[in-house]
């Protein structure tokens, strides 16, 4: 898979991420062009979540431990959704 069509692949599971949030009654913003920690952040009036989407493939050990590390406020979440091809919804792990 060519660079272009990853790039596109990821993104394209952001945007379904962040419209199961938005389903849920959240605003949602994506990182634009993801160098951040994570891809989009998730808000409603209880709670704030960030998510990490990945394509396939769970994060390695470094990144998962980055997203242990980061310091949350009490009402956060941090999750990872992984898109597997073909899959209608994503696996979810909470950190």
């Amino acid at each position: 898979m060519s660079l272009k069509n990853a790039k596109a692949k990821g993104s394209r599971n952001e945007r379904r991420s962040a419209a199961l949030f938005e389903a849920l009654g959240y605003l949602c913003t994506k990182a634009g062009g993801s160098l951040g920690i994570f891809d989009i952040i998730a808000i409603n009036s209880q709670e704030t979540v960030a998510i990490q989407c990945k394509s396939n493939a769970w994060p390695g050990s470094v990144e998962m431990e980055v997203l242990k590390m980061f310091r949350k406020h009490p009402n956060m979440r941090i999750l990872v959704h992984r898109w597997r091809d073909r899959q209608r919804m994503p696996d979810v792990r909470e950190v």
